[in-house]
């Protein structure tokens, strides 16, 4: 049976720094926490029937394991890489396994507004769709886009 949202949660993956989300350079980031974020994903997936895994690591392995997790037991993934982005291709290795499931990258932040460095991003060779610039709003619209993905059952909808 194909993994949709009516069965499966959407992984939402944060990666480094972004435990201190809230704390760490708010004029950038804003003011609202990881758990913040966290809730404000699990009111927009259960608005479409669903639920949602979120998971934090400042380690590129981990992330990388959570990505081979989601490939067998979740409908989609919503990640925010952080600065694994722009230097990752072991991240984009990972989520290149997940054939047909639908991948949104957030960023908190305009990554194009800012130094030059940040405008390159390795997961945007896979992902579906890429939000940037919304702050954490962002990650509201990446689980709505895999909902509206997940729920037609393919990622080219």
């Amino acid at each position: 049976m194909p993994r949709t949202l009516a069965n499966a949660p959407i992984m939402i993956l944060n990666g480094p720094n972004l435990n201190l989300l809230g704390q760490r350079q708010p004029e950038i980031y804003g003011s609202d926490t990881l758990a913040d974020v966290e809730a404000l994903c699990a009111k927009a997936a259960a608005a479409h029937g669903g639920t949602v895994d979120f998971r934090q690591s400042n380690h590129e392995g981990e992330l990388v394991d959570w990505i081979h997790e989601a490939r067998l037991n979740h409908c989609g993934i919503v990640i925010n890489p952080g600065a694994y982005s722009h230097t990752s291709v072991a991240i984009l290795d990972a989520l290149n396994t997940c054939d047909g499931m639908p991948v949104l990258e957030v960023h908190i932040s305009n990554i194009h507004k800012r130094e030059s460095f940040r405008h390159h991003s390795y997961v945007s060779l896979r992902a579906d769709g890429v939000i940037a610039g919304c702050g954490v709003q962002g990650y509201v619209f990446g689980v709505e886009r895999v909902a509206a993905l997940a729920g037609a059952g393919q990622a080219d909808a």
